[in-house]
């Protein structure tokens, strides 16, 4: 099928292709309330522009003076410089008519009669296509790619018919859109335990709204049914942090702790230790959110992870960041793939006392604002950031500690959405491993549509 198929070069099925705007045409003193919104790297670390992170503005007169550098739905913005490689597209369904591209991009803008812009950022996805992309890269200071208009003018892609760019498009657009649907569940997931934990034990809504005489049976609170009221007292007491719940108790973290310990020293993993199976080593990328991202690890050695048995760690384990990018905090999730892993260089843990505490309930607490204050308050800026003494420090902390009945409900409640969580980012790793799979296989014509439909539909996917 693939030699049926017609090839052409970028400059052949663009209508345009064109650099972003010069270094100095973009600065902080520009950015303005609203306006035209500025694209950046973080949005573009998916096949599609990501506009949940926000955007800067310039106003519509600067972007009119920018003009070369303004983009539109349907365009494909690349990366030239820095983090090379990246190619997104804007969306029909994006939020603006107009963005601005920044200083290390570049765009493309289709000819639709020839190519669809869906398939072009496909195809520059597959490994042959990124190949192709970063052919012409000088590592010399900042990565970059050389000439890179003029360059991807010359790139050769493969060119179906417009009516099997489309149903290629559909077909990997179906899991991209799975698995987007997947992570926003998470995020709104994730926001709910946030929600839930910062009204029962940061601001103390059940025990306010008693106090107040406005709670009766049969009332509820977000997060907080109503047959729960009578677990909260109707009132606060001073204590070492202030106002807590009556009967609460305030306590350090290593009187909740069965062990509080530091991560391997920096010479004990190495790029050459590793392994392709083995013992899953955690670094900061799976430490985004207060649940472990339990997904691409690098190993070490059975026996390697014996030397280091100091920085091993188990399901329900808490797991911080003392270095770099500090106040990380996530618990190890019993739906977790692995009985045990290694903490990087830069992390240590905390081992909980279940009869006292629930890791969700640690690791929340250290997301919250509360958490985090207290967390970084010993933290220094000479060089890379760091918490100092972490260890000895995160055992000294105090935190309120509400009693065990409550933290039952609790973690009932939390159980339920992080199985979901849970259930969501696994169904999300298959997609992707789909997804993966078939996108060199559809690009090159290798696969046909139709036998990928089946296959699709086979998996129950």
């Amino acid at each position: 099928m693939a030699g049926e198929w017609d090839t052409a070069t970028i400059d052949e099925v663009a209508e345009r292709v064109a650099m972003g705007p010069f270094g100095s045409s973009i600065k902080v003193e520009t950015f303005v309330a609203q306006g035209v919104p500025v694209i950046s790297g973080q949005h573009l670390h998916g096949f599609r522009l990501d506009e949940t992170s926000g955007f800067n503005f310039l106003s519509p007169e600067h972007a009119n003076r920018l003009k070369n550098a303004n983009v539109q739905k349907g365009d494909i913005i690349f990366t030239h410089a820095g983090n090379i490689g990246q190619v997104s597209y804007i969306p029909e369904s994006s939020e603006y008519e107009r963005y601005v591209i920044s200083q290390r991009q570049f765009y493309m803008r289709c000819n639709r009669q020839r190519a669809i812009p869906e398939f072009v950022v496909y195809y520059f996805n597959t490994p042959e296509g990124r190949h192709k992309l970063l052919a012409n890269t000088s590592q010399v200071g900042v990565p970059s790619i050389a000439q890179p208009v003029t360059y991807l003018r010359t790139i050769e892609i493969p060119l179906p018919p417009l009516p099997e760019q489309r149903a290629i498009a559909h077909i990997l657009g179906t899991l991209v859109d799975k698995i987007e649907l997947n992570r926003r569940m998470n995020e709104t997931l994730e926001a709910i335990a946030r929600a839930i934990f910062k009204s029962w034990f940061v601001d103390f809504d059940p025990v306010r709204t008693k106090m107040n005489s406005r709670w009766g049976r049969g009332q509820t609170l977000p997060g907080l049914p109503a047959h729960l009221y009578d677990l909260f007292p109707d009132r606060l007491e001073d204590s070492e942090l202030g106002e807590i719940p009556a009967g609460w108790a305030v306590k350090r973290i290593e009187e909740v702790a069965e062990r509080v310990a530091m991560g391997p020293f920096g010479s004990s993993i190495k790029v050459e230790t590793f392994v392709p199976e083995g013992v899953p080593i955690i670094s900061g990328q799976h430490l985004n959110g207060f649940v472990m991202e339990d997904n691409t690890f690098n190993f070490i050695t059975q026996e390697h992870a014996m030397r280091l048995a100091n920085a091993v760690v188990q399901r329900g384990d808490v797991i911080f960041t003392h270095a770099g990018n500090i106040g990380q905090a996530a618990f190890i999730p019993k739906t977790s793939r692995y009985e045990r892993y290694v903490i990087s260089q830069r992390q240590f843990f905390m081992r909980c006392d279940l009869s006292q505490v629930s890791p969700a309930f640690i690791a929340l607490y250290f997301n919250s604002l509360e958490g985090q204050h207290k967390l970084l308050a010993n933290t220094s800026s000479s060089g890379v950031p760091s918490i100092a003494r972490p260890v000895t420090y995160l055992r000294s902390i105090q935190i309120p500690i509400p009693p065990r009945v409550v933290m039952d409900e609790f973690d009932k409640i939390v159980s339920a959405l992080l199985l979901r969580l849970c259930q969501n980012k696994v169904n999300n790793d298959t997609l992707a491993a789909l997804r993966d799979a078939l996108l060199p296989r559809l690009i090159s014509g290798q696969l046909r549509v139709k036998d990928a439909e089946r296959f699709i539909s086979e998996a129950n996917l």
